[in-house]
């Protein structure tokens, strides 16, 4: 039989988890996704693997202001483990290019 302590991931594995959901969104308008556009500056596991998400979008006008932090949520919400989810939108710092991963860069013809 398999440890109980065993089936629980760490906190840094349940961050890898989350990682890939949040690459697997994509900004409606920039064919990148969230986690290589530069929009999630946190993820926040306490000891019971509530999570919450610290992000940005690329504009306070982004057409999916409202829509895209619930999706955000309730796929991160869906991970195994994961006990609750909820996204804190910030605004500061402001989102810039600079914030994109190399990759993304390249995708987008910045390099």
């Amino acid at each position: 039989m398999v440890e109980r302590e065993q089936l629980i991931l760490s906190k840094k594995d349940l961050e890898k988890q989350i990682i890939s959901v949040l690459k697997s969104i994509f900004d409606p308008e920039i064919p990148v996704d969230i986690y290589e556009l530069g929009l999630i500056y946190e993820i926040k596991i306490d000891d019971e693997f509530n999570t919450v998400i610290v992000m940005t979008l690329t504009s306070p006008s982004c057409p999916v202001a409202e829509s895209l932090p619930a999706d955000i949520e309730q796929k991160v919400a869906g991970v195994w483990q994961v006990k609750s989810a909820s996204i804190d939108l910030v605004w500061e710092p402001t989102w810039e290019k600079e914030m994109m991963s190399e990759e993304a860069k390249l995708e987008l013809g910045f390099l």
